[in-house]
């Protein structure tokens, strides 16, 4: 994670469930709509319209019609978890590092695609912002900062549709006039009683002393005044553990500088890789790729497709994108990795590439079994295998 660029971002979907529902009827947009059961009931999900005129999430339904006569209820029809799968396998095209919060929201960490900005860190951020709404027809809002603490807060500070970047070294200014309500963890009970202390912004934290704070919070209270900072060292954790991930490295005898044999290198690890995928009837989605220099500091790269895949040709092309994003210091290397995770059940849907994948997929098999029955030696090899001779250490 790179403390000098924004490069945690906070996906939340706006008023997710009737954004589904309005997906499919957008000749409702602009009206006083909310999803919940008509009797017995909850709201569910309100429309903003539908908020301003008072209803909000979890009210029951027939209060939600008293005061919102006109209010357009829509019962649970939406295909809400493959809405969200896709949301999130778009923002999976940006970068592999997505933490999937729940079934609206998340975060997603950009320090590893190798941005040299924050100017660009922004524009692929609202690109993708842009690209959620134009392909699913879901708003959403998105903070940019540092950290996930703020990145959450600042996603969730102009909705609907929001946008806000929080520079780095800017976190406490920044949260400083917030109600103290903004920060989580602070509910109703907890905000009634902090405000009878004269504590009504983020920044009044800072004038009471440390024994007061304790007095008020109990243990907790200096997590709170750590998050009054702006404080926050959790990392993006992806949004599933694969139930296996398959990986392979190479050590140097001699620091390589030579691009050409660094990407020689990485692919016939994806060649060695991906046997073993179509062997155990897997598919993968994300490939990442780490180098390592010579006085062992490291960085990485990765990128997941759009859909999964178990054949090289899916992966070749990333090779020297992700070499060339993770390999920024342009100093020799000692070390090179290739990750394979988001590993998927072999069945899927067909598509337009299905009878072209086929076919390699049968080739592929066949070039198994024979390579498999070389022993060790590959009996048929691709091409980049033959150009240069690797030299690696055990």
């Amino acid at each position: 994670m790179s403390a000098s660029l924004p490069v945690i971002a906070h996906v939340d979907a706006d008023a997710f469930f009737v954004s589904v529902e309005l997906a499919l009827r957008p000749e409702l947009r602009g009206k006083k709509v909310a999803v919940g059961g008509r009797e017995r009931g909850i709201i569910a999900s309100a429309s903003y319209e539908a908020r301003a005129c008072g209803v909000y999430t979890p009210m029951p339904t027939t209060r939600a019609l008293a005061i919102c006569p006109d209010l357009i209820l829509l019962p649970h029809e939406g295909d809400y978890g493959r809405v969200s799968h896709k949301m999130f396998d778009l923002c999976e095209t940006l970068t592999p590092y997505v933490q999937r919060n729940s079934i609206d929201e998340g975060y997603l960490d950009l320090g590893p695609c190798g941005f040299r900005s924050a100017a660009e860190v922004e524009a692929a951020v609202r690109g993708l912002q842009a690209r959620i709404w134009a392909e699913l027809q879901i708003p959403v809002s998105m903070g940019l900062a540092t950290n996930k603490l703020v990145a959450q807060i600042a996603s969730k500070l102009r909705k609907p549709r929001g946008f806000v970047v929080v520079p780095p070294g800017d976190e406490a200014a920044f949260l400083a006039p917030l109600d103290i309500g903004k920060l989580p963890g602070v509910g109703t009970k907890t905000e009634t009683a902090l405000q009878a202390r004269g504590i009504w912004k983020i920044r009044d934290f800072f004038t009471k002393t440390d024994r007061e704070l304790e007095t008020l919070l109990g243990r907790d209270w200096a997590a709170f005044l750590a998050m009054a900072r702006g404080d926050d060292d959790r990392p993006v954790e992806t949004e599933r553990e694969d139930a296996k991930s398959y990986s392979q490295q190479e050590t140097f005898n001699k620091d390589v500088g030579d691009f050409a044999e660094i990407e020689r290198t990485a692919k016939g690890m994806i060649d060695a890789l991906l046997p073993d995928i179509r062997a155990d009837d897997k598919r993968v989605r994300t490939m990442t790729i780490k180098v390592r220099y010579g006085d062992f500091t490291q960085e990485t790269a990765g990128r997941s497709l759009p859909g999964a895949s178990d054949l090289e040709q899916s992966f070749y092309p990333l090779v020297g994108v992700l070499l060339r994003q993770a390999w920024s210091k342009q100093r020799p290397l000692r070390l090179v990795s290739v990750r394979f995770s988001g590993v998927e059940d072999g069945a899927r849907q067909l598509d337009m590439f299905a009878q072209t994948d086929e076919k390699r997929r049968k080739l592929a098999a066949v070039l198994d079994k024979l390579n498999k029955d070389g022993g060790r030696s590959p009996v048929v090899k691709h091409g980049h295998q033959l150009d240069g001779k690797r030299k690696t250490a055990d």
